[in-house]
């Protein structure tokens, strides 16, 4: 009768063994479709940020004018100065080197 019993507890096991082996033989067949699914994810959040930043392509334009309002007085033969509103502003245009002088290396 203990015969019967241990015979069956080993074919459970075997059949818990070949189950396991059978899911890892799985996930070992499909790992090359999971790294390309996480690669195309992560490459689609990449290209959702936008273009890549190139300071060859970079241009500004600003503006700058200086106003300053400034007084002296003489008193007692002391010189005293005061400057009050000072604004600033300057008008042109930049661009920073084209693409092809981009890189020293090409």
């Amino acid at each position: 009768m203990f015969n019967k019993l241990y015979r069956n507890k080993a074919q459970t096991t075997l059949e818990y063994a070949i189950l396991i082996g059978v899911i890892v033989a799985g996930l070992i067949a499909m790992q090359v479709y999971l790294k390309r699914g996480y690669q195309g994810k992560l490459k689609e959040s990449a290209d959702s940020m936008g273009q890549q930043f190139s300071p060859g392509y970079t241009t500004s334009n600003y503006t700058i004018t200086n106003t300053s309002t400034s007084t002296e007085e003489l008193k007692d033969k002391v010189t005293t100065s005061t400057i009050g509103n000072q604004q600033s502003t300057k008008t042109g245009s930049e661009a920073v080197a084209t693409a092809d002088k981009e890189f020293w290396w090409k």
